[in-house]
C-alpha cells in the first residue's frame, strides 16, 4: 500500500526595480518586484517545490532550469500546472498546501483569498484545502531590511 506523502519548500527572491510583483499567481500593486528568471513567484515556487519534495521528483530547478532561455519570465503558473502534471503522471494527486510568506512590505493578507483561488485552479484543490498565511520578519535579516521576500509552504499528497 502507498500511503500519503508530504513534502515542504523554500524560496526566496530579492527585490528589483521595473519588475511587476506577483505572488500566488496573482500581481500585487508594489513599487518593485522580484527578481528571477521567471516572474519570481516566491510563493508558487515553495508551493511546487513542496508538491514535487513530496512525490520524490527533485525541484523546480531541475525540471525548469534557469540555464534554460526558454523560462525567461515564464508565468509561475505554468511551473505550477506542469507541478500537478508531474504528480498525475506518477499517480499522486495534491492533497493540501499549507504556506507562509514572509515579507515586511507589501501587505499580504488583503490578496490571500485571490491567491488561494488562483492556487485552486491549478492544482485541482477547492480553496478550502489551501492555506496562505503572511507574517513579517521583525526587520531582521534580508527580509526584514525590505531587500526581498521568501515563502516557505508544505503539501500533502496521496495515490489516486
Amino acid at each position: 500500500m502507498t500511503w500519503p506523502r508530504s513534502g515542504i519548500g523554500y524560496d526566496v527572491h530579492q527585490f528589483a526595480e521595473n519588475r511587476r510583483l506577483v505572488l500566488g499567481g496573482i500581481e500585487i500593486p508594489h513599487e518593485r518586484g522580484l527578481l528571477g528568471h521567471s516572474d519570481a513567484d516566491v510563493l508558487l515556487h515553495a508551493i511546487a517545490d513542496a508538491l514535487l519534495g513530496a512525490a520524490a521528483l527533485g525541484d523546480i530547478g531541475v525540471h525548469f532550469p534557469p540555464s534554460e532561455a526558454c523560462w525567461k519570465d515564464l508565468d509561475s503558473i505554468e511551473i505550477l500546472n506542469h507541478t500537478v502534471g508531474l504528480l498525475t503522471d506518477n499517480n499522486w494527486q495534491p492533497v493540501n498546501i499549507d504556506a507562509t510568506v514572509i515579507a515586511e512590505a507589501p501587505r499580504i493578507n488583503p490578496h490571500v483569498q485571490r491567491m488561494r483561488e488562483r492556487i485552486a485552479q491549478a492544482t485541482g484543490l477547492s480553496v478550502d484545502a489551501i492555506s496562505i498565511k503572511a507574517t513579517t520578519n521583525e526587520m531582521m535579516g534580508f527580509v526584514g531590511r525590505g531587500e526581498g521576500i521568501a515563502a516557505i509552504a508544505t503539501a500533502m499528497i496521496a495515490p489516486r
